[in-house]
């Protein structure tokens, strides 16, 4: 009788108990938008490319939930065993510490240096995904054996042959997963876990007749203009203080001699030309906040790979989201302490 290994990153069904098996022996860490493993390296942004990292170790299946124990793993515990000696040490020797004064409150602080703020990871600052290309397959398009259904939370796979009907139903998560302060879900339902392997069983909460295999095999969120590739979205993430936020709008090769980033009270204006040969790409936006800013005092930067903007705000508080538009999470969001505020 075929069992299913539990092995994180493997997940196969197996009759054989010598049978190899890679999986990642260690577990997941999601911090500040990255994705990966602490077994292994590789950091991500999105979640489809976190369950794309390839495992790291080998071993044979198992149906616990208690993976091979990890060699070589002693001499790294012994090490960091004496540096928190060695910090706990340190800090006795400085003696308590002095209590903190509280803030007066405030309604308006001039800017500072806001890369020297605390990071505050946003439940709602998760990749921004782009639309699905169809949500339907081509017929004329061939479907590869074992193929896994493209929808979150479905974990449905095509058997060569098989016919298509709309009976299939396809149970799924629409939304983005949400991974904020050890709890684990997904935008679109209420349900939190604090475990990994728990959050992979977490049941869909929408139906739909079709499994979504290939696609149509087409681009969308995407069109031609005169010579330009005009992009209707890219990927954003956020991160927010008291006083500030820092937006990253991931766009490659941006042409910084014809970009134009335009501020205002609560907007943000982009027309963000690349230099991609033959073809340019083109992301132009006007993005209407969840609250105020300081237009004069809010900056932006131009790197390979992006556009990170510092909005400013006009007051001290929390958005729980970024732009006014988007459906809040219902999560609680922690924020960054404010600075000192000199008198």
């Amino acid at each position: 009788m075929a069992q299913k290994c539990v092995h994180q990153g493997c997940g196969k069904f197996f009759t054989d108990v010598d049978e190899v098996c890679t999986y990642h022996p260690g577990p997941p860490v999601f911090h500040e938008g990255q994705k990966g493993w602490t077994c292994c390296k590789p950091r991500v942004l999105t979640f489809e490319e976190f369950m794309k990292i390839p495992p790291c170790a080998t071993g044979t299946h198992s149906t616990t939930d208690v993976p091979p124990a990890v060699e070589k793993k002693t001499d790294m515990l012994a090490e960091g065993a004496v540096k928190l000696v060695t910090q706990k040490t340190e800090e006795a020797s400085l003696g308590p510490a002095m209590p903190r004064t509280p803030l007066p409150a405030r309604t308006r602080e001039e800017p500072s240096n806001t890369a020297g703020t605390e990071k505050a990871p946003l439940a709602a600052a998760q990749p921004a995904l782009p639309p699905p290309e169809s949500d339907d397959d081509d017929p004329l398009l061939a479907i590869p054996d074992g193929r896994v259904c493209r929808r979150r939370g479905c974990g449905a796979a095509y058997k060569l042959g098989s016919s298509r009907s709309d009976g299939e139903t396809c149970v799924h998560h629409p939304g983005a997963p949400i991974f904020h302060e050890g709890s684990k879900g997904y935008s679109c339902c209420k349900r939190r876990v604090l475990e990994f392997d728990q959050f992979m069983k977490i049941e869909g909460c929408q139906t739909k007749p079709r499994h979504l295999f290939v696609g149509s095999g087409k681009k969308k969120g995407a069109s031609t203009q005169q010579g330009e590739e005009i992009l209707d979205t890219i990927r954003h993430d956020f991160y927010q203080s008291a006083t500030s936020l820092t937006v990253s709008f991931f766009l490659k090769k941006i042409d910084k001699t014809k970009a134009v980033i335009r501020f205002t009270d609560q907007g943000i204006d982009l027309d963000l030309p690349t230099t991609d040969t033959p073809m340019p790409k083109r992301y132009k936006k006007q993005i209407s906040l969840f609250g105020q800013i300081d237009p004069a005092a809010s900056k932006y930067s131009i790197l390979g790979t992006k556009l990170e903007v510092v909005l400013v705000k006009a007051t001290v508080s929390s958005w729980p989201v970024l732009r006014s538009d988007d459906r809040p999470t219902g999560e609680i969001l922690q924020v960054a302490r404010a600075g000192k505020v000199e008198r």
